[in-house]
């Protein structure tokens, strides 16, 4: 099992910790890791999109000239396809864009996801994330002392107020609680940053 090393808020190194080869140094499987982001991104569609057929347009009830002798092609509708103003062919209808992935699965997704992070050591180990005000300012003089840079995953054992009004107007910021953990949300992040209670959470479930 693999070290990582825990550091306080102020960027400083209190301890060590050792973690579940089961759920943070499996050879991750790329085919699975690529079907939950794919589930994933697809859950995010809404699927309202709509267009109208030439039988919902409004206009078009009478042929808009006789069928035979005026030298034009023979037109049924002012409201075909090739009209302005007609119906869409072949256009975006309703549509849900749900896909499946069995438990074993998202699971294997999960640990593959979070292996990657640890094989390119992008993860930040903290031994507790308590601040003593809601201020944005607190939250970025720890990232800045961490050293966590670009787009930052936080994941903490449980919420607290402090942290989530301190961290909510930081743009390249998420914050998760354990429980709440997803690969998107992994992939997605140039840094993990994690309480050593969450890594110990996502273990009881994962590993």
């Amino acid at each position: 099992m693999g070290k990582l090393s825990v550091l306080n808020i102020k960027g400083e190194k209190v301890s060590d910790i050792t973690l579940n080869k089961n759920v943070w140094e499996i050879t991750p499987n790329d085919a699975v890791l690529y079907d939950a982001i794919v589930l994933a991104r697809a859950s995010q569609r809404q699927g309202t999109h709509d267009t109208k057929t030439r039988s919902e347009v409004r206009g078009g009830g009478r042929k808009p000239w006789r069928q035979k002798g005026t030298g034009h092609a023979r037109q049924g509708s002012t409201r075909a396809p090739q009209w302005p103003g007609g119906g869409i062919v072949f256009g975006p209808h309703p549509r849900k864009y749900n896909k499946k992935q069995n438990r074993k699965e998202r699971v294997l997704a999960l640990k593959s996801a979070l292996s990657y992070k640890n094989i390119d050591k992008e993860i930040i180990a903290l031994d507790s994330l308590n601040l003593e005000t809601a201020k944005t300012k607190e939250m970025l003089k720890v990232l800045e002392a961490i050293k966590a840079e670009k787009n930052i995953l936080i994941v903490v054992k449980e919420l607290t107020e402090n942290v989530i009004l301190a961290s909510r107007n930081i743009p390249n910021v998420v914050l998760l609680g354990a429980n709440e953990i997803s690969v998107l949300d992994v992939v997605a992040a140039d840094t993990l940053v994690i309480t050593t209670d969450a890594i110990k959470a996502i273990e009881e479930v994962l590993g």
